[in-house]
Parts: C-alpha cells; sequence; structure tokens
C-alpha cells in the first residue's frame, strides 16, 4: 500500500468562513474508508480541516490482507496543562464551567461534538480521536491552584463534558477520582455526565457529596437497541448496563438525570417513549434530549457510518437531518442547535414533552443550578507552581 501526499492550497472566501455551513462547503479530500472494526465508532481516519497536506491511498499491489484488518491500538499520552477549568456563555449550556480530564475518547461514538477538537492537534478526528488519548496528569493538582485563588467564586463544575471523564483508562489513571477528591475536600459542587458503569467505583465519594446537595450524575442513554448501541458507541456501556448503574447510583441517594442523546431519526428515535419508561423505572428522576449535531468534520464521518452500517436508510435520515437545519448538515445558532427546528423537530419535541409529564420526569429544574456552593472551603495545601504530578498510588503532592 502506498500513499501519496500532495500539498493542497485553499483559501476559504464567503461560505467557507461560515460555521454554519461548514459542512457543506468543506475543502477536503474523501478519504479511503477502512473496514470496520470491532470497538471503533468511525470507518476512516478523515483528516483535520486544518491539514495542508491532503493524502490519498491507492493499491500499489503489495497490499497484504492482515494489514488491511490490523486493529488501531489504542494510545494514551500524559500531557501537563497550564488551565483545567473551562468557561462558555453559551446561553442553551445548564453549566458555564466545566473540567475535563482526558482530550479524545476511547468510547467512539460516531457522534461525538467533541471530535473536531482533534484536529486542533494536528490530528485526524476519526480514528486519531478515539485511539489517540491525552490523560491531563495534572488535572487534580491545578485545579487545586485554580480553587485556592482568592478571587475564585464557586459555581457547579461540569465535570466530563467534552469527552468522558470515565472512558477505559480512567480504570488505571484514576484523574477523575483525585479530581472529586478535591472537590469533596473543599465542598464545591460537580455535576457529571457519562456512558461508563465505572462511575459506581466513586459512589463513596458522590453519595457523601449528593447528601449536602453537593453532586449529581447525568447519564447518557441514546438507545435500548444493544446492536445499534455497539456500532454508534462502541466501548461505552452497553445500554443495559446503563440502566443497571442508574439503579446503584439512585439507590446510593444520588441524584440521577438522564440525556436522551443525541436523536437520530430513524435509528434511535423511535426508542424514545420505551427508553424514558426504562429509565423512569431504573430511578430516574429528570430527562432531557438534544438532536444530532454534525459540526465540522462530525458531517461527514457520520454519513461514512451510516453507509457502514444503515445503508437503506441512510439517505432518509440525512434528509430529515437536514430538515431539522434548515436544509444544512447543521446550523451553530444557539436557538436550536440542541433541538433543531420545523416539523420534525417539533413532533420529537411534543413526544419528548408528553412522555416525560406522563412518566414525572419533568419539572426538575437545572441539574446543576439547584446545587449548594455556600459550603465552599478553599484548599489548605496547594502544589507550587509547575510542580510535577505524582503517580495516582503515592497520594497528593506536599506543600514543600
Amino acid at each position: 500500500m502506498t500513499t501519496v501526499i500532495a500539498t493542497v492550497i485553499a483559501i476559504p472566501t464567503g461560505p467557507t468562513m461560515n460555521h454554519d455551513d461548514n459542512n457543506q462547503e468543506h475543502v477536503m479530500l474523501p478519504p479511503r474508508p477502512l473496514k470496520a472494526q470491532k470497538g471503533r465508532g468511525a470507518v476512516s481516519n478523515l483528516q483535520g480541516r486544518f491539514e495542508v497536506n491532503a493524502r490519498e491511498a491507492y493499491d500499489d499491489g503489495w497490499e497484504r490482507e492482515e494489514e488491511e484488518a490490523s486493529p488501531w491500538k489504542t494510545q494514551v499520552t500524559d500531557e501537563y496543562c497550564k488551565s483545567i477549568l473551562s468557561r462558555n456563555a453559551s446561553p442553551d449550556l445548564p453549566f458555564s464551567v466545566s473540567l475535563n480530564p482526558y482530550r479524545g475518547c476511547e468510547h467512539g461514538c460516531i457522534y461525538c461534538f467533541a471530535r473536531p477538537t482533534h484536529s486542533y492537534l494536528g490530528l485526524s478526528p476519526g480514528m486519531d480521536f478515539e485511539s489517540k488519548i491525552f490523560a491531563k496528569v495534572n488535572a487534580p493538582e491545578m485545579l487545586r491552584r485554580e480553587l485556592a485563588k482568592a478571587g475564585y467564586e464557586p459555581e457547579s463544575i461540569a465535570l466530563g463534558v467534552n469527552t468522558d471523564a470515565y472512558q477505559p483508562c480512567e480504570r488505571e489513571r484514576k484523574l477523575t477520582r483525585r479530581v472529586l477528591e478535591v472537590l469533596q475536600e473543599c465542598q464545591h459542587p460537580v455535576g457529571l455526565i457519562t456512558k461508563s458503569s465505572l462511575i459506581e467505583r466513586d459512589i463513596d465519594i458522590l453519595a457523601a457529596m449528593a447528601a449536602k446537595r453537593q453532586a449529581g450524575v447525568a447519564i447518557t442513554l441514546t438507545t435500548l437497541d444493544p446492536a445499534i448501541s455497539r456500532t454508534l458507541e462502541p466501548r461505552a456501556a452497553a445500554p443495559a448496563r446503563r440502566l443497571r448503574t442508574i439503579r446503584t447510583l439512585t439507590d446510593a441517594g444520588i441524584p440521577v438525570a438522564v440525556s436522551v442523546a443525541p436523536i437520530i431519526p430513524f435509528i434511535t428515535e423511535p426508542d424514545i417513549e420505551r427508553l424514558l419508561e426504562a429509565v423512569k423505572e431504573a430511578g430516574a428522576v429528570t430527562a432531557h434530549y438534544t438532536v444530532l449535531r454534525l459540526p465540522w468534520e462530525v458531517a461527514p464521518l457520520f454519513q461514512q457510518w451510516l453507509q457502514a452500517h444503515f445503508p437503506e436508510r441512510a439517505q432518509r435520515v440525512m434528509n430529515r437531518v437536514r430538515e431539522m437545519r434548515g436544509g444544512k448538515d447543521y446550523d451553530s445558532n444557539f436557538a436550536t442547535r440542541m433541538k433543531g427546528e420545523g416539523v420534525w423537530a417539533e413532533l420529537i419535541r411534543q413526544r419528548f414533552k408528553i412522555a416525560t409529564e406522563r412518566l414525572g420526569l419533568s419539572g426538575q429544574g437545572s441539574r446543576f443550578h439547584s446545587m449548594d456552593a455556600s459550603q465552599f472551603t478553599r484548599p489548605l495545601v496547594v502544589p507550587p507552581l509547575g510542580a510535577r504530578a505524582k503517580p495516582a498510588n503515592e497520594g497528593q503532592l506536599d506543600l514543600f
């Protein structure tokens, strides 16, 4: 197999500079699709939008089948971040401060809106995003420094919003647990969102914080069909396992919301009512939803996935997606990006509203704004600036 590398000079003008139209006018050579691999969501390693060199593979007669089928191995790289809290002013988000211990996500959800962030690293939003993970190994220490600042005003931190804080490498890294230990020590409110049953490991911390109204959890559940879930979000917990996690957290006194996200026409959309009934029975107290979002490179990646797994309905799905986005693959308008617009979006809204009201899953208020930040205390021990994190089994850094 030979790869040809060519330099592409593209000067974006007009519509290509508009984020709303990014998927319609995007200048990019089509990638060579890979064979769908077990445990991976993307079916190509699509180049990021900032790449100067365009690569196109062709068969020179030397290709071997075993090379084509060789699996992509996950690589976790240590990263020392200079800051750890991200702030946003988006009017359609229920939080303004977030913390993400990892960049990239091994869960491999094909619809993940965070995939395009790997382009900033010179990596692909496709297979690279789910196989090249960066662990912010000094996240707990940087959080401690942030909370110790004299001007810091406590408000709920959303943990693991961009990429899952409980993805597989967390079992060994334990960055999320160490972050939670800092927040518990400082009595700082936190909201978590995850697809992983690994969150059950931290019930001891979360239950104690929830008793003081300082912790809440949202479990993302996209479908009840394990076959769809296996290709849609391949390394996340199975739907039945997530329902069991909801029950386990609820029984421990931790309030659980459910994020039905994303709703994909003709793929996960038929499950709405049945899924809500299942999460209610599992103990969830509230539920919310978003419709499929396809920013930047997510659009071509998702369409490749559709062709690989649902070719018979791929065109129907995209027609409905575009109908909810004003004829485009995606519209980033704050007023419509989460729910869509048009007849189909309104039908989904009504179905969800009727079902949640019938089941008692609506009207619970924001899971982030209802937490108590009044008991916050600044950390007593603060690591020196530039200190490197110790391995998880060596405990916290000392003051001196």
